[in-house]
């Protein structure tokens, strides 16, 4: 098994993520997506765009990981996660964020540099008058998770090296 990242345009990630994520449908639109492959076969893609939280929005440079799927393949979301990163920060973004589930251990997030920022309550769903949604992944709680910067990462790393 030889994993590599490789480009995937939006129509394909959506299908990818129809198929194979667990709660939710793909989303309508994307800053960029990122796919991982196993050979010439597809095995994981993430979605990147603006956060869906209006608070965070406004905050400025900000994208947020809006779906990862694979198919199951080892180190698959790692790889998708360490990605987006690194392309979320080469565009000039500050900051990529992203949730999990309550149930979901976050275990592919922390390899990637993730750090958990915040527990979000159960909200009780998506659907508004002026919006209509159909309620799907509601009533849950959260894990908001976010990146270090390159700035942050770097002091960090001189930080430790001054403690040796």
């Amino acid at each position: 098994m030889s994993l590599r990242i490789v480009p995937v345009d939006l129509a394909s990630a959506r299908e990818f993520v129809a198929l194979h994520h667990r709660h939710n449908d793909p989303p309508i639109g994307h800053k960029f997506s990122i796919g991982v492959a196993d050979g010439h076969e597809l095995v994981g893609v993430a979605i990147v765009g603006r956060p869906v939280s209006r608070v965070i929005q406004s905050e400025g440079a900000t994208l947020e990981v809006i779906r990862t799927a694979t198919d199951g393949t080892r180190n698959a979301n790692s790889m998708l996660y360490g990605a987006c990163r690194r392309a979320a920060f080469a565009l000039g973004y500050d900051r990529l964020i992203t949730y999990t589930q309550a149930d979901e251990s976050g275990a592919s997030l922390r390899a990637a540099g993730f750090r958990v920022v915040a527990q979000r309550p159960p909200r009780p769903g998506w659907d508004t008058p002026s919006r209509r949604r159909t309620n799907k992944a509601d009533n849950v709680s959260r894990t908001l998770w976010d990146t270090l910067t390159s700035v942050e990462v770097r002091d960090a790393s001189t930080a430790d090296s001054d403690d040796e």
